[in-house]
Parts: structure tokens; sequence; C-alpha cells
């Protein structure tokens, strides 16, 4: 498959903006990752997969390219796992772990970045509003809980 250079410019640039929203809520939220961190996750799983599937275009074996193509993908999703591990910490004596949505975060970038190195943009078009639907009401949920915790807690003080 060949991509032009408006073709390849917009798809990296769709990338950038899917992962910098995401990281825009992390960034509102204070968390470690950001808009940056976040927009370059996506734009690199954009890079990879569209390196992948101009490959795939120039090779005489479609099959085999396509495996090839699949295998950078799993690459790509299990490898930015690790970027988001780094951010997780568990807390043994207090019984928390904190950090799993950032983790998260960094993993659906990537995701977001390889459907657009994919040029998928229906599933775009729908996982990036979903994405932050969720990651802004869920702000306000936890909110609620602990707002709701503490007037329980409140209640029951002598």
């Amino acid at each position: 498959m060949t991509l032009d250079f408006s073709d390849i410019f917009l798809r990296l640039l769709a990338a950038t903006a899917a992962g910098g929203l995401i990281g825009l809520n992390r960034d509102l939220a204070d968390k470690p990752i950001g808009v940056r961190t976040l927009g370059l996750v996506a734009l690199g799983a954009a890079t990879i997969s569209m390196a992948g599937i101009q490959v795939q275009g120039m090779a005489e074996n479609a099959d085999a390219m396509s495996r090839v193509v699949q295998g950078i993908i799993q690459g790509v999703m299990a490898g930015v796992s690790f970027i988001g591990a780094g951010v997780i910490l568990r807390n043994a004596e207090a019984r928390t772990v904190e950090g799993l949505t950032t983790a998260a975060t960094v993993w659906m970038s990537a995701a977001l970045g390889v459907a657009c190195g994919l040029g998928a943009w229906r599933t775009i078009a729908i996982a990036v509003p979903i994405s932050l639907s969720l990651l802004f009401s869920s702000g306000w949920i936890d909110w609620y809980k602990r707002r709701s915790a503490n007037i329980r807690n409140e209640d029951r003080e002598p």
C-alpha cells in the first residue's frame, strides 16, 4: 500500500492529537503522565503501524507480510505496557494500588496510535470520545464516592 505525504501526515497528526487529548485529562488530574508522553506514545504506535503497512505493500508475499504487521502491532502493545507499568504503585501497608488508570491511558493511547496508523477513522471517531467521557466522568464519580464516604464517617463520630 502506498501512502501519500498528506495521508501520512494526517494519520500521524491524528494519533498525536488522540494521545494528547487523553494526556490532557491526566495533566488536569495532576498525574505523572500527560499530553507530551501520551501524544508521543500514540505517535510512536502510529509510526510503527504505518511502517508495517508500507512494507506490506512493497512485499511480494502479502500473506507473510500480513503476519509481520500483526506481529508489529502485538509488539507495540506489549512493549508500551512496560511504560504503563512504570506508573503503577502498590502500597502493601495501606492495601492500595495507584496509577492503574494512568497505565491504562498509556495502553489506550498506543491503541489509538495503531488505529490512526492503520487509518481506522471510524474506530478512532468512536474510541476517542468514549475514552475521554470515561476519564472525565470517572473523576466526578470518584469525587462523589469520596464525598459520600466522608459524610458517612462524620455521621459515625460521637
